[in-house]
């Protein structure tokens, strides 16, 4: 891991001074002293990466005018027909993920590491963080340094409001992908793998009614997400197979993390559920912090589900229920998927949808008589205060 902070490293400071080259509009008429990609032509020429491509590789369907604009822009920018013809063999492999704080990241960058090296690809971890750089940032310098592959995990695939082009240009361009958890509707043509995310809280949502639970909520990420949108309907198809009532009030969506986890928390509680059913192990704590604020016992008084099982939740105090992604076998299919499309710029663009599993732990129990209501609550954790005092 440390060879591929370097390499990051190295790629970061690239970025950085090729956006101080653009803030010079004179220079683009010089001969260009930094390594050319298709986004430069594409921008001069006022077309997609797709269509510079399709010029640069002789293919059909570009009409001749925007044949001859491409061209013009390539010599008004200095760059020569053959140089931007990427070489795809360097046999580095992208590998872009939201985060490394949430297990669920490191799980995934290691299988599938580790995977790719058998097959002897280098992989180039990088983190996408709001406060760093992004995901379009660590694209263009990726799609720069000629990668043979990359692969993107809970990436802006799963967002449906997000601009999608760029992976339609990236894949049109020969950059083999994967997209991990969440493909959008209009990424068809991009391969993908994922968790069967209506799965997991259908197995949730069973194993609650199994316990004599009715006021199950639910705490999920953002609506925009695909994902979100699947947990969602697994939630609502558990509750009709089980024969429970839909309560629209008992469904928050909030920010993933145990923040977001705290909210949906506050907001569950007094609405009288006995359990709740959470998009992440990290929400999951959150939800039980909210119930401990409230002098709640868990699972005495609320159940409480998460989702990834990447931590470790054996050891925490109760140890947590949850719905485990097989990280392994998604690992397996994302390199498989990923050097089919290396050897055959053809190959099949799948979406391989895996089955979830539920680890039954110590955070969930049979529901309580009834749902503790807020005075129980309230004088519950009045007596843990005093007694802390």
């Amino acid at each position: 891991m440390q060879g591929q902070s370097r390499v990051c490293n190295k790629l970061h400071h690239f970025v950085k001074k090729f956006r101080k080259f653009l803030q010079y509009p004179a220079a683009r008429s010089r001969v260009c002293t930094v390594k050319p990609r298709l986004k430069h032509v594409a921008d001069h020429a006022g077309v997609s990466q797709a269509t510079v491509s399709r010029v640069l590789n002789d293919r059909p369907g570009v009409a001749e005018s925007t044949r001859r604009a491409v061209l013009q822009a390539m010599s008004q920018l200095g760059y020569e027909h053959g140089r931007l013809r990427p070489a795809r063999r360097t046999g580095l492999v992208g590998l872009i993920v939201p985060e490394l704080d949430n297990p669920v990241f490191p799980r995934f960058a290691q299988a599938i590491e580790s995977r790719l090296a058998r097959e002897g690809f280098t992989t180039v971890l990088c983190t996408s963080t709001p406060s760093g750089m992004g995901e379009t940032d660590y694209l263009d310098v990726l799609q720069d340094h000629a990668v043979t592959g990359i692969v993107l995990i809970s990436g802006e695939h799963s967002d449906t409001s997000a601009d999608h082009q760029r992976y339609h240009d990236l894949r049109d361009s020969g950059v083999p992908l994967v997209l991990v958890n969440g493909r959008d509707e209009d990424l068809l043509d991009i391969a993908a793998v994922t968790v069967d995310h209506a799965e997991v809280t259908r197995l949730a949502v069973a194993h609650l009614a199994s316990l004599g639970h009715r006021r199950i909520g639910l705490a999920i990420g953002p609506s925009r997400y695909v994902t979100a949108a699947r947990l969602k309907l697994g939630y609502l198809d558990g509750l009709e197979r089980a024969g429970l009532p839909v309560d629209a009030s008992l469904m928050t969506d909030t920010i993933y993390g145990i923040e977001g986890g705290h909210s949906a928390g506050a907001t569950l509680l007094p609405l009288g559920v006995t359990a709740v059913v959470c998009a992440s192990d990290r929400m999951a704590l959150g939800v039980i912090r909210a119930a401990h604020e409230r002098g709640l016992e868990v699972p005495t008084d609320l159940s409480v589900i998460g989702f990834d099982d990447a931590g470790p939740n054996a050891f925490f105090d109760p140890p947590l229920t949850s719905v485990q992604q097989p990280f392994e076998s998604m690992a397996s299919a994302v390199v498989q998927l990923l050097t089919a499309q290396i050897n055959d710029a053809e190959a099949a663009t799948p979406e391989l949808t895996f089955r979830p599993e539920l680890v039954v732990r110590a955070s969930t129990g049979t529901a309580p008589a009834a749902p503790v209501g807020d005075d129980v609550a309230d004088a519950r954790s009045d007596t843990s205060t005093a007694r802390a005092t």
